[in-house]
């Protein structure tokens, strides 16, 4: 590509949003006009199935449920429920309301999964910084520290123990269902640890959560501090525009309110049924050409900002839980999918890049610029550190299309709530389109709960284990409990329960036999 070929792709396949200044470009993707003219029928399709997502209709067939994070969005500020959120964290942040022994709080815990926390993980880190725990209580405007405990690993919970002061910590529990068991768990460990230090927890714990759920049901019969309802309408993977990020960016001092703004402009914006004008319809266009509607192609994604750090690890979440599916809406075995992956930019030229520039053409990138610098660093006469930034942004993808490979960019003004905002609901948009261009359910997630089934035949498969080891006090190989147990068939999983018992309590202990090349256990 020549250089006037590369300026009239520019203009023709850049989108600009002239009261923000937002710009998605899709020049540097490969791709045919005729290739966009091709899609026009299906993106009309796709353009009806989003205004009925918008209208309210069953848009998850699976557990006939509408689909309303785009709807709700621009009557959620409006709110009580908005208001009332605001009212909490103004009251956590005056001391208007306190702990169980009085005194103020000054951190928080959100204890949830996925969507959970990955979005008010990424707002918080985004906008306040990794830092933030570690500015005064004067310096955070009397504000919240926030901590996060989104996994069922001691290791987290043990890690989190040795910074809080529990008779200073909220902790919000998040879970739609209530049913969330990595959730519930921190929770009955949180229970304990306040316990142990005579402090009534209930004074301390709040909840998001369905009306009627195991959680909401636990929570007013305990009388917790704060009960928040969660919409049976809104999934995880897309409720950071909801209460569930709503409450620990108020609880930061973040501007939730500007967030939606943002979050409602972009969606403004992708209402119109013109690919070419519409960011989100263009962006899952090139997904869809250069993945051959298959997924063929990785979408790697690379934030020029130390702040956007989490951005790909919170896509990864929207894109690949809401795309990845064995079966689409007919029934027929399909296989769909879109491969996330990415680090920051500057960073990962020392890291990945070497394979995207110079290993295989299986992927797309997703640069992301933020135009203005967070503070004046000047490193040479006439040049400051974002300038460098820059450079090695431009450099980068000039490097990659010499190559052939194929890249977007998304430029910013500035990292902030509102942009953010802008991003978050582009990509929700980009998601819901791409999943009608390919038929699937972007809103189910049978993958999810497929483990989880396995994952209690595993627990129920180590009680009738332990139940059975009072039998065979001899212990014995994994084979020759398994045996002995009536389960032949189960001596690797059987052999992986007595490794993790061997590790962690005395009344199992494991020697290695070189004879057998094997574990002997014994039970004590």
């Amino acid at each position: 590509m020549n250089s006037q070929q590369w300026i009239e792709r520019n203009r023709n396949y850049t989108i600009i949003c002239p009261k923000t200044g937002f710009t998605f470009s899709a020049a540097g993707m490969q791709f045919e006009q005729s290739q966009l003219d091709a899609l026009r029928d299906k993106f009309a399709a796709a353009h009806l199935e989003m205004k009925k997502i918008e209208a309210g209709e069953i848009k998850n067939p699976d557990e006939n449920r509408k689909v309303t994070h785009f709807s709700d969005r621009p009557i959620y500020r409006s709110s009580t429920l908005f208001h009332e959120v605001t009212e909490f964290a103004e009251a956590m942040r005056s001391g208007k309301i306190t702990g169980a022994t009085g005194k103020k709080f000054d951190a928080a815990v959100i204890n949830g999964i996925g969507g959970s926390a990955l979005g008010p993980q990424l707002m918080n880190f985004a906008v306040n910084g990794p830092y933030w725990n570690e500015l005064s209580d004067r310096d955070r405007g009397g504000f919240l520290k926030i901590y996060f405990l989104d996994n069922t690993d001691p290791a987290g919970f043990a890690d989190l123990i040795q910074v809080i002061n529990p008779e200073t910590t909220l902790v919000v529990n998040i879970s739609k269902s209530g049913g969330t068991q990595e959730t519930k768990n921190n929770t009955v460990a949180l229970q304990k640890h306040y316990q142990e230090r005579g402090l009534d927890y209930t004074g301390h714990f709040a909840a998001i959560t369905m009306q009627g759920s195991a959680l909401d049901k636990q929570a007013r019969a305990e009388k917790w501090l704060k009960i928040f309802e969660m919409a049976e309408s809104i999934g995880g993977r897309t409720s950071e525009t909801s209460i569930v990020g709503h409450l620990p960016a108020a609880l930061t001092g973040i501007d939730f309110a500007s967030f939606l703004d943002g979050a409602y402009t972009m969606d403004e914006w992708t209402r119109c049924p013109e690919i070419e004008k519409n960011p989100a319809y263009l962006m899952s266009a090139m997904w869809y050409i250069a993945g051959n509607g298959r997924g063929d192609r990785n979408a790697v994604m690379v934030p020029y900002s130390d702040r956007l750090l989490l951005l790909s690890r919170y896509f990864q979440q929207l894109i690949m839980e809401s795309l990845g599916k064995e079966l689409d809406l007919d029934g027929n075995r399909v296989f769909q999918g879109l491969n996330v992956f990415g680090n920051k930019g500057g960073t990962d030229a020392h890291a990945f890049i070497q394979q995207l520039n110079d290993g295989r053409d299986d992927f797309f990138v997703t640069f992301i610029e933020v135009l203005k610098n967070a503070m004046a660093l000047p490193v040479e006469e006439g040049i400051e550190m974002g300038d460098y930034l820059h450079g090695f942004r431009a450099g980068l993808a000039a490097a990659l299309r010499s190559k052939g490979r194929q890249t977007m960019q998304i430029t910013i003004s500035e990292v902030n709530p509102f942009n953010l905002g802008m991003i978050i609901a582009l990509y929700e948009r980009a998601v819901a389109v791409y999943a009608e261009l390919i038929h699937v359910n972007a809103f189910h997630q049978p993958g999810v709960q497929a483990y989880k089934l396995a994952a209690g035949d595993i627990l129920r498969l180590r009680e009738r284990l332990f139940a059975g080891l009072k039998k065979i006090p001899a212990g014995g190989s994994a084979a020759e409990i398994a045996a002995a147990l009536g389960i032949p068939e189960s001596e690797v999983e059987i052999g992986s329960l007595l490794d993790k018992a061997a590790a962690n309590s005395a009344k199992i202990t494991r020697k290695w036999n070189d004879v057998y090349s094997n574990w002997i256990y014994q039970v004590n």
